[in-house]
């Protein structure tokens, strides 16, 4: 018994120091020196004071800001101590009443507009931390900002536009507006 234990035992401890110290030890010294700013939470920082992360959404909710993608975390919006999704099912009725609700919600903060309402508009991500809307969502909303910030809406288009992330190496995800740096994107016309 003692032949098969010792050998066991010590391959235990082993692989503990190999993958549960070294290699996490490593992977962490090696981030930080390659990739700091991802390290350090991918910060958005402005007039010396982080705001948030490009990572995590933010609860916008002023007429004057885009607003992002719902946040299905709870008991807070945009609680990254929480990630999660609502698992409401595509045919659940509280789904369906909940998108009819934002639709509702949408429609009334910008009665002007006759765009679709964007689907990424009225659902939350798989997280509910998604810090990008598409650029449907940004579209639909301008008219709304743009006239919150007595801005020409060309403008605001034209903020979008330069805010808009293609795909990935060209062919990966979907174009995409992180909706944080749009947004002090705005304030910074002031």
């Amino acid at each position: 018994m003692k032949q098969y234990l010792r050998p066991a035992v010590s391959l235990f401890l082993l692989l503990t120091l190999v993958t549960g110290i070294a290699y996490p030890v490593l992977a962490a010294v090696v981030g930080a020196v390659l990739f700091p700013r991802q390290t350090a939470g991918s910060l958005v920082v402005k007039d010396g004071k982080a705001t948030g992360s490009e990572l995590i959404g933010q609860n916008f909710s002023a007429p004057q800001y885009f607003w992002g993608r719902l946040s299905a975390t709870a008991p807070n919006p945009y609680n990254a101590m929480a990630s999660s999704g609502s698992n409401l099912g595509p045919l659940n009725p509280a789904l369906i009443d909940a998108v009819k609700g934002r639709i509702a919600a949408l429609q009334q903060a910008d009665p002007s507009s006759r765009l679709p309402v964007p689907v990424d508009l009225v659902t939350a991500s798989a997280s509910g931390l998604d810090p990008d809307i598409s650029p449907a969502a940004a579209q639909y909303q301008v008219s709304r900002v743009a006239r919150a910030r007595h801005l020409p809406p060309k403008q605001v288009e034209e903020l979008v536009g330069q805010h808009t992330a293609g795909r990935q190496f060209g062919i990966l995800g979907e174009p995409r507006v992180n909706v944080l740096a749009l947004n002090l994107a705005l304030d910074a016309l002031r």
